[in-house]
């Protein structure tokens, strides 16, 4: 059938019409053009600079999108058509746009909160409870017409942040010490932080932290005070020269001016009793001392710096550590910080004429937080708390334990208790983005530690800010190499509780535009990241030493370390409080030797669970790599990080699974038991050389912090064992030995303590002190000048060795101090009673002291070594010091000092099994 020629040119009219009406948005209601149409954004004449900063972010994104733009500033309406009005409830214009434009009251908001309502008259009004949340109705504004390239038509949005805090760090910090300084000192100079003086990175970053709402950025450092300020009282203080102080006051004083203006916080930190080097000199003392007493001068010393910050920078807050570089738990903490600290910033404000307090964050580290707070409400108000989330590693979203019940009690203080997600040592190097994990770990941070603040460290490479630890031409900036660490924490501290389904969805777009592909592929890498992100925080929970920077947990661990981790000094809160219930791999062995149910999370399910995510974090990354168009190097870069977390999962769970095998053998003592051990050992170093393979041209260093401190799995001594070519070695040799030793078991079958006794001989030293006398090692033998407890038994080794004789009652209330010399390098032996609590010096440890190693004195060298009268049995440590007179410094609590030997001498590493109720049968030789 034929149409006639009229109906088909119809008919072509129809088609045409039809075309050109699906072309115009206008006429089928798809969105208005916005080419050519004109807004006036009216803020008040008085706004303050961050409603100004967010109505021209406002402004940006509108002439993006076609619109032709002007902010106007004043206290009346501009017109009726087309305004976008921004401003508070308290506002003269404010209230004239609700009047004119008839608008219902808005909803109560919340600190930080705003309201976005469409009005009569094409008119849109911005309410902002405060300055800052006229600043973020501005950017959710801007975020909807850069999603829709045009104001939406109708709008009625209410929001607003669920976290009072929601904050980053950065570590005015080096990876190594400054030569002639000690732990966190260093000066604020062109040549230590040349990236501190460069405006473009800090604008950078801090549009970073606007527009994901962070509220507040922390600066660490030991001392900062003497880069900032200068004392009349003490103008020999100051540590950099003329010309760098203008340069350090011309950056603070622009870094804390623009987060202002972005509704961002800066927030100081520094360490307790740190002075500066200058001053230390000028009066002859330590910069820091752990051990020292307060004393007026330094007292008097830190109040004035503190009070001349406060004059200068009265808008800047401040963050105290009362541990690591003064005592820990005790009554100096609470009387520094209420008879130093808050005096010096009531000094500072007196100076200003000013009443308003400036808000100080006591961190709860290596101190009572609860008895400090207790003691410094009733003296200023304005305080809050801060506690790691995870201790210093990401490892769990179910906290539990005494930790947990720490975070709940500053909670319920009555002020505002800070997560702090703090160095994540378990993460570096490798790039992390689990979405999931990071909503969780808000949501716990809510529902178990009842805290409402977050204080984020970078996700890698905190000391090494700003930088990343790639092998790139161009060093990679972390704020560029993170952004999804970034924007994920601030999503959920901003609205914990989003629906599971949508969240997928909106990372899938998100990762879709940052690599240029749809959002399928997007949700692909989002699988990636989210099946990778699981693997180290399983893996350290389980198999690891510490939560704290002196593991670095993707080189790997020595088997030594697997199957007896007390003797590398076990953290025991990584397992009772930072990981869901569950065995580590000794408790696991123990209880298959005696037949015994497993309880909770076991380590070979880990083992099984970290390989199967492993394999699907590279097929997720795989089955995304052929849609991405954008950013294809960062893009190889994350693919190769999966290939990484998928070798080193593999790595881990096949030592593991030797590791469970090797401690058979300690229960059943047949040879037969290690021999299957070597299999999963040899399988576990062939994953570790992939390891190797992917991160040898990709990656720098895997730990950004390389001092001696760094001890697991090798320690970092001027910067070795940094990179997972140098272990590889280690762990062949590991598995060269453990052959070596199942041959020599099997051929004459020695006692698995086989090791030559080396008796320890006491070295040459002129003891300076003030003691009470001096006692040989022998039974019968008291330790004490001032009780009877009487040697009763001791390991071999130490036969002979001339110890110190001291009061118990004075150590307890004084503390210890021996002063010596020596022609020749000696070691001290001290020897550590194994109970916590009062009247017991604790032993050293660096998840709390940063100095707890400096003498080399951090790890257990002889366990349950010594035992006298009825005290808990005695663990040796050893102190090392240079030829020369030296005075051996140790806090309040009863110790003993069990002798001198030659500096040169080795003490050997192992548990003498003492007041342990039998004979350990010690193993940890089969590797060595």
């Amino acid at each position: 059938m034929h149409r006639s020629p009229l109906k088909k040119a119809a008919s072509i009219l129809l088609f045409i019409s039809c075309f050109l009406l699906l072309c115009s948005p206008r006429s089928y209601g798809l969105g208005k053009p916005v080419k050519g149409q004109s807004r006036t954004i009216v803020i008040p004449k008085a706004a303050h600079a961050r409603v100004e900063f967010g109505a021209n972010r406002l402004a940006t994104a509108l002439q993006a999108a076609g619109y032709q733009v002007k902010v106007v500033k004043q206290d009346k309406l501009a017109g009726k058509q087309g305004l976008i009005v921004i401003g508070k409830p308290g506002d003269e214009l404010l209230q004239k746009a609700t009047t004119t434009y008839q608008l219902g009251a808005t909803k109560t908001l919340a600190k930080e909160g705003f309201a976005i309502n469409s009005a009569k008259s094409n008119v849109l009004v911005i309410t902002g409870a405060d300055d800052s949340g006229a600043l973020y109705g501005c950017l959710e504004l801007a975020d909807q017409v850069k999603e829709k390239q045009a104001l939406p038509e109708q709008i009625s949005y209410i929001d607003q942040p669920e976290m009072v805090l929601r904050g980053t760090c950065i570590g005015v910090q080096k990876p190594t010490y400054l030569p002639g300084r000690g732990v966190y000192e260093y000066p604020y100079t062109p040549e230590v932080f040349p990236w501190l003086y460069d405006k473009e990175l800090w604008v950078k970053y801090l549009d970073m932290m606007v527009e994901n709402r962070y509220n507040s950025l922390y600066l660490w450092n030991g001392h900062p005070f003497a880069s900032l300020v200068r004392l009349k009282e003490y103008p020999y203080a100051v540590e950099v020269d003329e010309a760098t102080f203008k340069k350090n006051e011309e950056i603070f004083g622009f870094v804390t001016k623009e987060a202002d203006k972005r509704g961002i916080w800066v927030i100081q930190m520094f360490y307790n009793i740190i002075v500066s080097k200058p001053f230390a000199e000028h009066h002859n003392i330590k910069t820091q001392d752990r051990n020292r007493p307060i004393v007026p001068l330094i007292a008097d010393y830190t109040r004035k710096s503190i009070a001349a910050f406060v004059e200068k920078y009265p808008n800047v807050g401040l963050m105290v550590a009362l541990g690591e570089a003064m005592e820990g738990v005790g009554q100096d903490d609470v009387d520094w910080f209420t008879k130093t600290i808050i005096p010096g910033v009531q000094d500072g404000l007196k100076a200003l004429g000013q009443t308003t307090q400036p808000p100080i964050v006591l961190r709860a580290h290596d101190t009572d937080a609860q008895a400090v707070m207790k003691a410094a409400l009733p003296i200023y108000k304005n305080l809050y708390t801060e506690a790691k989330f995870n201790g210093e590693a990401l490892t769990t979203y179910t906290p539990r334990g005494p930790w947990a019940e720490l975070h709940r009690n500053l909670s319920r203080i009555g002020t505002v208790q800070i997560e702090n997600v703090h160095i994540l040592a378990n993460l570096e190097p490798f790039r992390y983005g689990s979405a999931d994990f990071m909503q969780k770990s808000v949501q716990a941070m809510h529902n178990v530690y009842e805290a409402n603040g977050l204080h984020l460290y970078p996700q890698a490479s905190y000391w090494d800010w700003p930088y990343t630890a790639d092998k790139v031409a161009q060093r990679q900036l972390q704020v560029d190499r993170d952004w999804i660490w970034y924007k994920g924490w601030a999503r959920y501290a901003w609205k914990a509780n989003r629906p599971r389904p949508a969240e997928v969805n909106y990372w899938g777009s998100s990762i879709g535009e940052m690599y240029g592909c749809d959002e399928q592929a997007g949700k692909a890498i989002l699988e990636a990241y989210e099946e990778s992100g699981e693997i180290s925080p399983k893996l350290l929970r389980r198999y690891g030493i510490t939560d704290g920077n002196r593991q670095t947990l993707t080189l790997g661990m020595l088997m030594g370390q697997l199957i007896n981790p007390n003797r590398y000094g076990l953290f025991t809160l990584l397992y009772n409080s930072e990981a869901p219930e569950g065995e580590m791999i000794i408790e696991y062995a123990a209880k298959e030797a005696a037949r015994q149910p497993h309880i909770g999370e076991t380590p070979p399910q880990v083992a099984d669970e970290v390989v199967v995510h492993g394999r699907k974090a590279v097929a997720a990354i795989e089955k995304a790599a052929p849609s991405v168009t954008k950013n294809k190097e960062e893009f190889e870069r994350l693919k190769n990080d999966m290939y990484c977390y998928d070798a080193m999962a593999n790595f881990y769970a096949e030592k593991a699974r030797a590791a469970v095998q090797v401690l058979r053998y300690k229960y059943s003592n047949n040879v037969a038991d290690l021999e299957l051990a070597v299999p999963p050992l040899q399988r576990s170093i062939e994953h570790f050389k992939k390891l190797v393979e992917h991160t040898q041209n990709a990656y720098l260093y895997a730990n950004s912090m390389q001092t001696s401190q760094r001890k697991i799995p090798m320690r970092g001594v001027d910067g070795t064992y940094k990179t997972w070519v140098e272990m590889l070695p280690v762990y062949e040799k590991e598995l060269t030995n453990f052959r070596h030793n199942i041959d020599s078991l099997k051929a004459i079958k020695p006692s698995a303590q086989a090791k030559k006794l080396v008796v320890l001989k006491n070295a040459p030293v002129n003891v300076l002190s003030k003691v009470e006398g001096y006692y040989t090692i022998a039974p019968g033998q008291e330790v004490f000048a001032d009780t009877t407890a009487q040697i009763k038994e001791f390991a071999s080794e130490l036969v002979g060795l001339k110890g110190v004789l001291l009061s118990k009652a004075s150590q307890q209330k004084q503390g210890t101090e021996v002063k010596f010399s020596a022609t020749k390098p000696v070691k001290v032996l001290v020897g550590y009673f194994e109970k916590k609590g009062a009247g017991y010096l604790q032993a050293p440890q660096l998840e709390t002291d940063a100095s707890a190693n400096d003498f080399g004195q951090a790890d257990t060298k002889t366990a349950h070594a010594l035992l006298a009268g009825n005290q808990p049995p005695v663990n040796v440590h050893t102190f090392s010091f240079k030829a020369g007179t030296h005075t051996l410094n140790l806090n309040r609590g009863a110790c003993l000092i069990l002798g001198f030997i030659d500096g040169n001498q080795d003490v050997r590493t192992y548990d003498a099994g003492l007041g342990t109720g039998g004979e350990k049968k010690e193993i940890d030789w089969l590797f060595e």
